[in-house]
């Protein structure tokens, strides 16, 4: 007789459920807090997560979503400045897309001002993009550095005399 898998068990709340069965398997805070302000319609700013919705409830799921973005958000903001730049580095080593890419991008579109739950007051938003601004900035700085290290590596392969 064929054995059957057994479907995950519901948590019981919403919050309980989100952070079991989702948030727990996301390693970083950055990346917490990238896929809850994910969740946020850009039309109307109402969190939606089909799942938690079809299973506990449009309130309960909105409600979970909202206080798990504040949770992490805070987190993030109570991180020290080096805690939070290994942060992002893991958050962004983690991505299928370029990180030099993404850090160009973030900085020249300001994806990360997204990431800032609505009710965060204008102080907590203000850190968390001053703090973002800074480490994006270290990171690009680290990757133009790079780039000309290998400039002038490749020049002065190229200019060796042939023997």
């Amino acid at each position: 007789m064929p054995r059957l898998k057994t479907i995950a068990r519901l948590e019981r709340t919403a919050l309980a459920d989100l952070w079991k069965h989702t948030l727990s398997k996301i390693p970083t805070v950055c990346g917490r807090l990238a896929y809850l302000a994910s969740l946020r319609d850009t039309h109307s700013g109402v969190y939606k997560h089909h799942g938690l919705t079809n299973s506990f409830g449009r309130d309960e799921a909105v409600r979970a979503l909202r206080e798990s973005h504040e949770k992490e958000f805070l987190a993030w903001l109570t991180l020290s400045l080096s805690a939070k730049s290994d942060d992002l580095k893991a958050h962004l080593n983690g991505l299928d897309a370029n990180s030099e890419q993404v850090v160009a991008h973030w900085l020249k579109a300001g994806i990360y001002r997204g990431f800032v739950p609505p009710s965060a007051r204008q102080v907590e938003t203000e850190l968390f993009a001053r703090d973002f601004e800074i480490l994006l900035g270290f990171l690009r700085a680290e990757d133009l550095r790079r780039q000309q290290h290998c400039a002038v590596e490749r020049l002065d392969r190229d200019s060796w005399p042939l023997a």
